[in-house]
């Protein structure tokens, strides 16, 4: 029999890698590849990636006009040099992230995206082998929009834990969205004090509900789930559009011949009774309904700082080499 691996494979998932590491990514054969500041910092810390940080640090040095425009040069730099080689592994796309700092300008997100995408294009890759990942914030919602409207850039809103987000993600045009599972999963936890068995996590139901609307609806959005604690998230979603595995998990799907029957259909969500809703003309909305859910707010707030500590780590770790 097959691994479990390649049985999720083959009920329609595309299997992303959750990683920054090559290794790792060549291992497991993703099609595509996800990354975020906390992934860049842990593989940044190996000393098979120093020729990369050299080399950004000295990217750095050569552009811009003072220490923290040099910092923000060399993270742009490493993170593309990041992707470059991971695209070099995969035969799909990558996913770069916005500094977490501009989650609530559009307009400074949608000019860091298009000069990643510069960036991106002086190394000789083009558009549509990127995805910008923006915070899913009404304004990071927004950037997506002009983003996929006006430039042709493929977006990836993360940092997702509700309906309300993921209506207004389809209604932007976004190629594609990352509906947390994990993380809604510890906040039931710690507010609950109970464990909850796969078919009853509440981030599995979040995945599949938004799986559900978007193909009542026939949006074109990939829904990618991600941030999985365990095996049993990931094969309740067997048939969702993509899913971003970690490595540690991936290895034990790798290593495993347990049956992985598909959960997810399509075409089984047509019969569904959802009511549809609208939120991206309409702001004071979408606020008051995602506002409603309690969780969403916390884990939104707790995963743009995450991101926005780790980034800040990672420019320490720079600034002190440009220094140096």
């Amino acid at each position: 029999m097959s691994s479990s691996l390649d049985q999720l494979k083959a009920t329609g998932t595309t299997v992303v890698c959750d990683s920054g590491d090559f290794a790792t990514i060549d291992k497991y054969k993703p099609q595509d590849a996800t990354t975020n500041p906390s992934l860049i910092l842990a593989a940044s810390k190996k000393a098979e990636y120093a020729k990369l940080i050299d080399a950004a640090v000295e990217y750095g040095k050569a552009h811009g006009k003072d220490i923290d425009e040099k910092v923000d040069a060399t993270l742009d730099n490493l993170l593309v040099q990041f992707g470059k080689e991971i695209l070099k592994i995969i035969p799909g796309k990558v996913s770069t992230e916005v500094d977490a700092r501009f989650s609530f300008d559009t307009e400074a997100s949608v000019n860091k995206a298009l000069h990643i995408i510069d960036l991106y294009k002086e190394q000789g890759i083009t558009k549509d082998r990127i995805l910008i990942k923006v915070a899913s914030t009404w304004e990071g919602i927004k950037a997506a929009q002009i983003l996929q409207s006006k430039h042709g850039i493929n977006c990836n809103l993360t940092l997702m834990f509700s309906t309300v987000q993921a209506i207004a993600a389809a209604e932007a045009g976004a190629f594609l969205i990352s509906p947390f599972v994990g993380r809604i999963l510890d906040w039931y936890k710690a507010a609950t004090k109970k464990d909850y068995a796969a078919q009853e996590d509440p981030g599995v139901k979040s995945v599949q509900s938004i799986f559900n609307y978007y193909k009542k609806y026939g949006y074109s959005t990939i829904v990618m789930g991600a941030s999985f604690r365990n095996i049993g998230e990931i094969t309740e979603l067997a048939g969702c559009d993509y899913l971003t595995i970690a490595p540690n998990l991936l290895e034990q799907l790798y290593n495993s011949k347990d049956s992985v029957p598909q959960k997810l259909h399509a075409e089984n969500a047509k019969s569904l009774d959802l009511t549809r809703k609208s939120y991206i003309n309409n702001e004071a909305l979408f606020r008051f309904d995602f506002n409603e859910e309690q969780m969403a707010v916390e884990k939104l707030r707790e995963g743009i700082s995450k991101f926005a500590a780790d980034a800040d780590t990672l420019k320490g770790i720079l600034k002190e080499k440009i220094g140096a």
